[in-house]
């Protein structure tokens, strides 16, 4: 279905990865990571700029150095398919914000400790994807008709999205909070943005630790979904994993960016179901017809776009 050409070199991959690492260790250690603190629209919107702003230049940079390293043709195909799988695994990031938002509602969690339990939840989330994409990225070389049930895969979670977009999952329910609550000592109300506290010489863990549980689960649940999704676009490991991760490391601004204004973008789900569809069917015409990056760039962009607008227009009709 597609191309297996890897330009992943082993120092790319270390440079990458350094460079995960030191900005998570600013972010937990000079950045205000140990402060409590709300995180405001200004300073959501700075570091959503930001990231945006990193990936832009690693792509950019991804393409000059392919130009050289190889061939014009190889740079610019490379560097749009990490700018799609970018866009989609962004657009699909979007659903985790109102899980967040739904999770923290729940659990009464003060938006001033809603930032720490987010940079683990991000931390978690990144050694999940690398294992995930790493086992993907395998299967797909070994067994390429794989391919084709990931395509099955996403046009059936598209379709049942469509139908579910407006239903809230009860969280009562949750099998992985039931267990929690039945073997773990949970302590009564939250301490601030602590875990775990001692009690009469008995560990319990805080509310605040179950809410972080939830946040590790629903990614695995949205991981599940997008992983795939990208392998429709390339099954290049590095370009997985790099547009992935700069993806992921923006998720948590980008919730509070929009965790005031989410209600504005209700029919959102509506686009990023249609978009999980499409790709499930470019998966599964690939044999036949192989759709252009460049047209599934417009296609993904046009139905994230419209739904945005069509959200923000219902909106504003009906506050007027």
């Amino acid at each position: 279905m597609n191309d297996t050409l890897s330009i992943g070199e082993p120092w790319m991959w270390a440079v990458f990865i350094g460079f995960v690492l030191m900005m998570l260790a600013l972010d937990l250690f000079v950045f205000g990571g140990k402060q409590a603190h709300k995180v405001g629209a200004k300073e959501a919107a700075t570091w959503t700029l930001a990231w945006l702003s990193l990936a832009l230049l690693f792509n950019a940079g991804l393409w000059w150095y392919l130009s050289g390293a190889f061939n014009q043709e190889i740079a610019n195909r490379k560097a749009l398919e990490f700018l799609t799988g970018y866009l989609i695994e962004k657009s699909l990031s979007v659903d985790n914000v109102f899980v967040f938002l739904l999770i923290f509602s729940s659990f009464h969690v003060a938006a001033e400790y809603q930032r720490r339990v987010l940079i683990y939840g991000v931390l978690g989330a990144i050694v999940l994807r690398a294992g995930m994409i790493l086992a993907g990225a395998w299967l797909v070389r070994e067994f390429n008709w794989v391919l084709y049930i990931f395509g099955v895969f996403l046009v059936i979670t598209g379709i049942r999205m469509l139908f579910m977009a407006d239903h809230e999952p009860d969280l009562s329910k949750n099998p992985v909070l039931k267990f929690a609550r039945r073997h773990l000592r949970i302590s009564d109300g939250h301490h601030g943005e602590r875990f775990t506290i001692i009690k009469n010489n008995v560990r319990y863990f805080t509310p605040l630790f179950l809410v972080l549980i939830l946040i590790e689960t629903s990614d695995v649940v949205f991981a599940v979904d997008s992983i795939p999704a990208i392998f429709a676009i390339t099954t290049d490991p590095f370009i997985v994993f790099t547009s992935n991760i700069f993806a992921i490391m923006g998720l948590r601004a980008l919730y509070f960016l929009l965790a005031d204004v989410a209600d504005r973008f209700h029919l959102l789900k509506y686009g990023l179901a249609l978009v999980l569809t499409f790709i499930g069917g470019k998966m599964l015409i690939a044999h036949w017809y192989h759709i252009p990056v460049t047209l599934s760039l417009a296609i993904v962009t046009i139905l994230i776009g419209g739904s945005i607008a069509a959200s923000l227009i219902a909106t504003r009709k009906a506050t007027k």
